[in-house]
């Protein structure tokens, strides 16, 4: 062990003795361990991270949502109930794109380019 990994070793130990670890929220409770199976691999550090700072609750009801309408629009047969689910979802639509207006994330072209790759790696797998 080098130096640095021994004063680190040395200052847990002391917070430990001095207690400073007794009264942390979630003591005595199981962890969560959240299955990111259905993640690609080089993508779940950003996908926790993202998550972790709460950027993808909404957007992920809203795209989770938005599939739904298409899958159903794809299964429908009857016009007229065609056309009332593609009305919900274009308003759902116009709201996932208010929310990401309200991030300021949708007018870079980085992120346009960035979250097209994304997509596409997700549906993938």
């Amino acid at each position: 062990m080098d130096f640095v990994h021994i004063i680190a070793e040395e200052k847990i130990k002391q917070a430990m003795n001095n207690g400073e670890f007794d009264h942390l929220p979630g003591k005595g409770k199981p962890l969560v361990i959240e299955d990111l199976s259905a993640i690609p691999q080089d993508l779940r550090m950003a996908y926790s991270l993202l998550k972790n700072a709460k950027m993808l609750e909404d957007e992920q009801n809203y795209r989770k949502e938005l599939m739904q309408i298409e899958d159903l629009i794809a299964c429908c047969h009857d016009p007229e109930e065609k056309l009332v689910l593609q009305q919900k979802l274009n308003q759902k639509l116009l709201q996932f794109n208010q929310v990401l207006q309200k991030r300021n994330t949708t007018n870079s072209n980085a992120f346009k380019k960035y979250d097209t790759k994304i997509q596409m790696r997700i549906r993938k797998n």
